[in-house]
């Protein structure tokens, strides 16, 4: 279950990052004066938050495969549930960000 939980987090994290890189840059070309800044911000911490999940993958917190059938459906179930939470953490950052500008 430990595993789960990791490969939940990770997945997590980096549809978070990816979602966040693509809505900096979006703001970045399409924005203005401080929009712009906003988009240029979003974007580098989209990259650094990246950079922390893929450290964290291949360190301590890799996710090993499990052999049993559970974990062949289970699995796959959760990370998509983490790739769509994870984006919508992004969607929210994005739009309290640029509701603040």
């Amino acid at each position: 279950m430990g595993d789960l939980l990791a490969g939940f987090l990770i997945v997590l994290l980096m549809t978070f990052a990816l979602f966040l890189f693509i809505a900096g840059l979006f703001t970045t070309y399409f924005g203005a004066g401080k929009s712009r800044k906003i988009g240029i911000l979003l974007s580098v911490l989209g990259v650094v938050i990246g950079l922390i999940g893929y450290l964290a993958y291949y360190g301590p917190f890799r996710p090993e495969s499990g052999g049993t059938f559970l974990n062949f459906i289970i699995a796959p179930v959760v990370y998509i549930i983490a790739a769509i939470v994870g984006a919508g953490i992004a969607l929210l950052a994005f739009i309290g960000a640029i509701m603040k500008a």
